[in-house]
């Protein structure tokens, strides 16, 4: 096998810090917001089943994929490419890329909240900024973002994933904390009945089960990512014995940070009466009162901001170097473009930032149909809970199939010494990811029947589609490059968009957007007609270039 120059080791990184780096993409203090404005106070009790039913379980899983493949950089497509072959890699490495991708602008959006906070003292972007600025201000972060790793080069993920892994813990401990204090010293609870019954999901009535159902992708969304430190492991002095204890740590930290925090939320907020925006706003709500509380005015609010701010890049510096590395690293090079792999003098996959890039900027201008800058940050948050369980389901495949050949992949870690039970915990988390992933569809945020729902749902079927159809474009470039019909590809290229360009004028100039679910075949249509049209075009150029 040929690594790539991704894999180059400069120095060992130690298993706290990969705790630390993998913590940052896992959970936050914005994942309790938005769960707890999901499930109000009953999310305590599906903290500690989803915890005991399938974080520990999915965070050990990782620490023995870890270490069976301690050399090998690219993480999860690593694991299935060894035991299921170079096609199943692509597709594993591509989908983990992509995936990742509507939570980058749900991350670019968080940081542009963070600053309005900071600028402003509040979160009313509604008020002041029209939604296609908002997006664009989105893009400019992302675009600065690519111009720090640049800058920092690959140090800038040690530094912001220390600090901003460590000021994210210590700020959820310090409203953990200060929440018992409030209490001591006469703090009312805003939630109230504050009982047992309080604390047990609402199942009755077949809309309320469905609500409950729906929203466990996002939970889902909102714990996993521990195997986005898998590529750092061979650059750790011992990965095979240290990596199990970076999620061993990172499953304490885990722990705390959801069933305890959530329960302090329930201090501060009614459960029963939420605010609309608070999966936007709600942490710095939260800090805001806990500043309120102690007579101190802004202080905590202005402090979670700063600290978030840091967060969030840090995020953004893992998820994007991370996901790439699984992406470029060691996927078969046949089904990528030469181009996908160029490194820069930095050492840096720039060609794949771009790309990236690019598909953000069309998440943001989709997600600008929505009628707020509200619904848009809850659509981007939302569709996270369709695509990230889908790609999470891979690790627990992969798990699978080494539990089947356990002598063919030794590890120093095993979880669960029988091999068929650990096969059946495998089995179990990877079918219920893939049900929780489909029932994510269904809009959470939006009455049924409403035009905001029917475009949420739009959304929630187009994005993953267009993901879908990169993940067949890609292949095909790299066969149109080894095969040397790039002229041909050039020459059929205008008649698709001049087809498109015509048919978008008619959809258009006949009002068919005018009604939704028309205009969402009307496009489809239209596409349809345009890639016809292309490999019609490419299959006449191809046979002329070929005599």
């Amino acid at each position: 096998m040929t690594n790539s120059p991704l894999d180059s080791k400069k120095r060992f990184i130690s298993w706290p810090v990969v705790a630390l780096m993998d913590f940052v993409t896992v959970i936050g203090f914005d994942d309790l917001i938005y769960n707890f404005h999901n499930q109000g106070l009953a999310i305590v009790t599906t903290w500690i089943i989803m915890i005991l039913l399938f974080v520990w379980p999915y965070e050990m899983m990782v620490g023995q994929l870890g270490g069976t493949f301690n050399e090998d950089g690219g993480g999860l497509a690593s694991w299935v490419r060894a035991t299921n072959g170079d096609l199943a890699g692509y597709v594993v490495a591509f989908f983990y890329w992509i995936a990742g991708l509507p939570y980058v602008v749900d991350v670019a959006n968080s940081v542009v909240v963070s600053i309005s906070w900071l600028v402003k003292g509040n979160g009313n972007l509604q008020n002041y900024m029209p939604t296609i600025v908002f997006a664009l201000f989105t893009a400019i972060v992302f675009l600065v973002f690519i111009w720090f790793q640049h800058f920092f080069k690959n140090r800038s993920l040690e530094v912001l994933s220390t600090i901003g892994g460590i000021a994210m813990f210590v700020m959820t401990i310090l409203f953990v904390v200060m929440t018992v204090a409030a209490l001591i010293k006469g703090r009312h609870i805003a939630t109230q009945p504050f009982n047992l019954h309080s604390f047990i999901p609402n199942l009755s009535g077949g809309t309320n089960l469905w609500h409950f159902l729906s929203t466990f992708g996002l939970l889902i969304f909102a714990i996993n990512g521990a195997e986005l430190a898998a590529p750092y492991v061979k650059e750790m002095k011992n990965g095979k014995k240290d990596f199990p204890k970076a999620m061993m740590m990172l499953l304490i930290m885990t722990i705390f940070l959801t069933v305890f925090g959530s329960f302090s939320l329930a201090v501060f907020f009614n459960a029963h009466n939420l605010p609309y925006d608070l999966k936007m706003n709600g942490s710095y709500y939260a800090f805001q009162a806990l500043g309120r509380e102690f007579g101190i005015g802004n202080t905590f609010m202005y402090t979670f901001a700063v600290s978030q701010a840091v967060y969030m890049f840090a995020q953004l510096a893992v998820i994007l170097d991370a996901s790439t590395r699984i992406f470029l690293s060691d996927v078969a090079l046949k089904y990528l473009p030469k181009s996908l792999g160029k490194l820069n003098d930095d050492g840096l996959p720039i060609n794949g930032y771009w790309l990236t890039t690019g598909i953000v900027s069309l998440v943001l201008f989709l997600s600008n149909w929505l009628p707020s800058i509200n619904d848009m940050f809850n659509w981007l948050l939302n569709i996270n809970g369709i695509v990230s369980p889908f790609v999470t389901s891979f690790v627990f495949f992969a798990f699978m199939r080494i539990r089947q050949r356990s002598k063919d992949f030794p590890s120093a870690y095993v979880f669960i010494k029988n091999d068929k039970l650990a096969w059946l915990v495998g089995a179990w988390c990877f079918v219920i990811t893939i049900v929780f992933s489909i029932l994510g569809i269904f809009p959470t945020d939006a009455k049924a029947g409403t035009m905001l729902y029917d475009k949420e749902l739009i959304l929630n079927i187009v994005i993953p589609v267009i993901f879908v159809a990169l993940s067949v474009l890609l292949p095909y470039l790299a066969w149109v490059e080894r095969n040397a019909l790039q002229k041909a590809l050039r020459r059929a290229l205008p008649f698709a968009v001049i087809a498109f360009g015509i048919g978008a004028y008619i959809v258009i100039r006949n009002g068919l957007n005018d009604q939704i679910w028309i205009a969402l075949g009307a496009w489809v249509v239209v596409v349809a007609i345009s890639v016809l049209i292309y490999w019609m075009a490419f299959g006449l150029f191809r046979k002329h270039q070929t005599r």
